[in-house]
C-alpha cells in the first residue's frame, strides 16, 4: 500500500509512479510521479518528457482544455504506453507543464482503489 506524498502536496495527497514507454521505438522512462485525481477527466503527462531530446514523446497535436476556474488552456497530445501498478494503458494522452502528472478517470476507472485518507495510503484491490 503506497503511503501519500507529502512533500509535494499540503495535505498529502495520493500519488503512483508510473513508467512511461514510447510506441515507436521503446523508450521508457521509469518513476514518474503522477497524481491520483478521481476528480479530473483526462490523465496528463508532464510536459517536460515531450520537451526532452531523444526520447520520442513528440506531440501529435493539441487539445482546449477547461480547468476548475473555468480557464481554457491547450495541451499537447502525446501517444504513448503507461504501465500503472502492473497495468499497461496505451493511447494518447494530455500533457500538463509541471513536475508530475496526473491520473485521471480514464485510467482509475478501469481499477478498483482503496483510498485511505485516514492513514495516508492508498491500494489498488
Amino acid at each position: 500500500m503506497p503511503d501519500y506524498d507529502s512533500k509535494f502536496f499540503n495535505p498529502p495527497a495520493p500519488v503512483a509512479y508510473v513508467t512511461l514507454r514510447t510506441l515507436e521505438n521503446n523508450v521508457e522512462i521509469a518513476n514518474i510521479p503522477m497524481l491520483l485525481d478521481t476528480g479530473a477527466d483526462a490523465t496528463l503527462i508532464p510536459q517536460i518528457l515531450v520537451d526532452e531530446d531523444g526520447l520520442g514523446f513528440a506531440a501529435i497535436g493539441t487539445y482546449e482544455i477547461e480547468s476548475f476556474d473555468k480557464t481554457v488552456s491547450y495541451s499537447p497530445i502525446v501517444r504513448l504506453q503507461m504501465i500503472f501498478e502492473g497495468r499497461s494503458f496505451r493511447g494518447e494522452f494530455l500533457t500538463i507543464n509541471q513536475n508530475y502528472g496526473i491520473i485521471g478517470r480514464n485510467v482509475l476507472n478501469s481499477v478498483k482503489i482503496e483510498f485511505d485518507g485516514q492513514n495516508l495510503r492508498w491500494e489498488i484491490l
